[in-house]
């Protein structure tokens, strides 16, 4: 069965910035900003966004997601997603020793 569209708007500029949203009869809604920026190694161009989306879950549990998308990659945050346990921290001193001592062989 279909379902209506309350609202939806969307923009575009030419330089590439853009800015959509809808929100469904079902209660589904979204959302993203979005603007290229320089963010590769050498300054290349890529899409920086940030947006949100929400829907209820078969189990009628509702989820909402935030996230950003950028030079460190696609991060999202919800109330339903797992989240990593703390890194121990004997691992972390390790880590950073590590990277406070390169072997030569590695080091550019």
């Amino acid at each position: 069965q279909p379902v209506a569209i309350l609202r939806q708007a969307q923009d575009i500029s030419p330089e590439g910035t853009y800015h959509y949203q809808y929100e469904t009869e079902n209660g589904i809604s979204a959302a993203e900003s979005g603007s290229p920026q320089p963010v590769g190694p050498k300054g290349e161009p890529a899409v920086v966004a940030q947006g949100q989306y929400q829907y209820t879950a078969p189990d009628g549990t509702p989820i909402a997601v935030s996230y950003v998308a950028d030079e460190n990659g696609f991060r999202a945050q919800g109330a339903h997603l797992p989240v990593a346990p703390a890194v121990p921290e004997q691992i972390q001193r390790a880590v950073e020793y590590v990277l406070a001592h390169p072997q030569p062989e590695y080091q550019q």
